[in-house]
């Protein structure tokens, strides 16, 4: 597995550096190479006596996966250039190897995604002869087979392009930049900056995960990693346990939805929605920062009510130990790396490339350096064989599961495109809706959190965004805000009742039942559900207008946040009629007018002296008692 790991590393660094080969080289060498890593992570049958039948099926898979992705690097000329007609081996070709990244899909991620592609296959083969509505023109199994296999629009089309080299290459940069001592460091700033602070413990697995998530690109392999340290942190420390999962579920959904990588999704939004990258991720900042604030601020009120205690000062690490130049020196030439090559206008797998050598500098530099050297800490620090080893293992875990799903959601795709069944969808939610585009929003809202069940992050936006999307633009709205609109609501999905994923996995390190957990995630993400309807119908939310309005909408998202999160920690329970007010400011906060937001901010001013007012009160009462 190993050999293949690294093949797949080496592969990534090269086409990043030189640049990408032609679409129909890079892309079945890099579909190869996944597969093969596929079949080596996620034996069939492992450790079962029917073992033996597992090793016949996977080197099946194996000897299928070369020779489908062989035939197309020989043949890529001439499938580029002429108008290649499917025949015999085409078809067979074609669909073994449709049958086992189904297969592969199985293995990584379940069972709903793979059938959701199975169902889209046989729509389009036999959809000719359903009735009205759902009846297409009809296609035969050989034209499909083009479309699938013969060209770059079908199984080899733009999304397996993009996890190809711009996700491959941040991939690769995130297991570089981890590895290299950057996720000590990351972990002991968020510790030194969160724990002194009443609900530290929360608020440190709010930071660590976010910063690791970005990484990631996976919330429920987010919670996995991450979790494992901070659920069994905070219920030492007296949380209850609900609330530590809760907390480590939505601190690692938020990470999908925060700039700069969102999850890889920001790459494959730049593509489908034709803007730059840097646009999408700088857009992305203001509904970033008002998800996290509103979660920091209703652990902060939930810390107050239940009186939860800050980290033990012995065991934060002191800001010493925390700004340990050996291990936060690969972090700062990491985005030293990042920022050169932005500047100097390359593509964005270039620019992850020249991240990567950042940390390779950094990295080195420490260790050659006698005196910084001196301050590792010898339980952390690897050598470099096993550093890199462990790269290569993270580089294999991660790209996997992205490439498999990326290349099943490519198929998907490309049949809604060639059935129409996207188009006939928007029409239906258009019928239902009528002329509200409120309405519309709303019922594109709750599909994209029923699509996106039990599907990962980036699959279920890939797949909403060719779905839902195009309602929302078809009744004026702009192409970029439908997108991240439909993707903030496709990643909510992952916490949301009934399939939530990411709450499965925190309620199972916590020993914890899930529905409880759930009404956690529900309370401390409440506000995200709220975020998506005020860029959708604001676009300043987006950063796009002027600078005022940029700051109309900090100022207005701040005071939801606020209002919100108090109404929702329980920390109002004594006086009911509390939250009658935050109520009328959360509202006048979320309504676009201008004046009411600035009256939304002086009452949530005159709220907080008022309540500081009785608190003082109260305590010089209890201190004559």
């Amino acid at each position: 597995m190993q050999f293949f790991a690294f093949l797949l590393v080496a592969f990534v660094l090269y086409t990043s550096a030189f640049g990408e080969l032609t679409s129909l080289i890079q892309r079945p060498v890099f579909l190869w190479l996944i597969i093969m890593l596929g079949v080596l992570s996620f034996p069939l049958l492992a450790q079962t006596r029917w073992r033996f039948i597992g090793c016949v099926v996977d080197t099946g898979i194996a000897i299928v996966a070369s020779l489908a992705c062989g035939y197309i690097l020989l043949e890529s000329d001439s499938i580029m250039t002429g108008l290649p007609m499917a025949v015999t081996h085409d078809l067979i070709l074609c669909w073994s190897l449709v049958v086992l990244l189904l297969e592969l899909a199985r293995r990584t991620v379940g069972l709903i995604f793979p059938l959701m592609v199975i169902t889209m296959l046989v729509y389009t083969l036999f959809g000719a002869y359903l009735p009205e509505p759902l009846k297409h023109r009809g296609f035969d199994v050989y034209f499909v087979t083009e479309t699938l296999f013969l060209g770059d629009l079908g199984l080899w089309g733009m999304l397996l392009g993009v996890a190809a080299t711009v996700i491959a290459a941040f991939t690769v940069f995130g297991s570089f930049l981890l590895q290299s001592g950057g996720g000590h460091a990351l972990l002991n700033l968020a510790l030194r900056v969160g724990g002194r602070s009443r609900g530290g413990a929360a608020k440190i697995a709010t930071i660590a995960s976010g910063l690791f998530g970005m990484v990631s690109g996976s919330s429920v392999a987010n919670v996995a990693t991450t979790g494992n340290f901070t659920i069994p942190m905070m219920k030492r420390l007296g949380y209850p346990a609900p609330l530590a999962a809760g907390v480590e579920s939505v601190a690692s959904t938020g990470s999908q939805l925060a700039p700069p990588i969102m999850g890889a999704a920001a790459f494959i939004m730049a593509e489908l929605v034709d803007m730059p990258y840097a646009e999408i991720a700088t857009g992305a900042i203001i509904p970033a920062v008002l998800f996290y604030g509103a979660v920091f601020l209703t652990i902060h009120f939930v810390a107050v009510r239940l009186q939860l205690t800050p980290v033990p000062e012995s065991e934060l690490p002191s800001w010493k130990q925390a700004l340990n130049l050996f291990y936060l020196a690969p972090v700062i030439a990491a985005f030293a790396g990042l920022i050169y090559g932005i500047v100097q206008g390359n593509s964005m797998q270039t620019v992850a490339f020249y991240a990567i050598c950042g940390v390779v500098v950094g990295f080195f530099a420490v260790r050659l350096t006698p005196k910084v050297k001196a301050l590792s800490d010898d339980a952390v620090d690897t050598s470099l064989k096993q550093t890199l080893v462990n790269i290569a293992d993270d580089v294999a875990k991660g790209l996997v599961v992205v490439g498999v799903l990326l290349a099943c959601a490519q198929i998907l795709v490309a049949m809604i495109n060639l059935t129409g069944v996207g188009v006939s969808l928007a029409s239906g939610v258009l019928s239902i809706a009528g002329d509200s585009a409120f309405s519309v929003a709303i019922i594109v809202a709750v599909v994209c959190i029923i699509m996106g069940m039990g599907v990962p992050t980036t699959a279920a936006y890939v797949l909403v965004a060719s779905v839902m999307a195009p309602a929302l633009i078809s009744i004026g709205f702009e192409p970029y805000a439908a997108h991240m609109f439909v993707f903030f609501y496709a990643t909510l999905s992952v916490i949301t009742p009934p399939v939530c994923i990411a709450v499965f996995v925190a309620a199972g390190i916590a020993g914890e039942r899930w529905y409880k957990v759930a009404r956690w995630a529900i309370t401390l993400s409440a506000v995200t559900y709220i975020i998506p309807l005020l860029f959708l119908f604001n676009p300043s939310y987006l950063g796009q207008g002027g600078v005022l309005s940029i700051m109309d909408a900090l100022l207005s998202g701040t005071v939801l946040c606020v209002a919100i999160s108090l109404m929702l920690s329980g920390l109002l329970s004594e006086k009911r009629w509390l939250y009658v007010v935050w109520l009328g400011i959360a509202l006048m906060a979320a309504w676009p007018n201008t004046a009411l937001h600035l009256v939304s901010a002086a009452l949530s001013v005159g709220m907080y002296f008022l309540h500081r007012a009785a608190n003082k009160e109260r305590m010089g009462v209890v201190k004559q008692a």
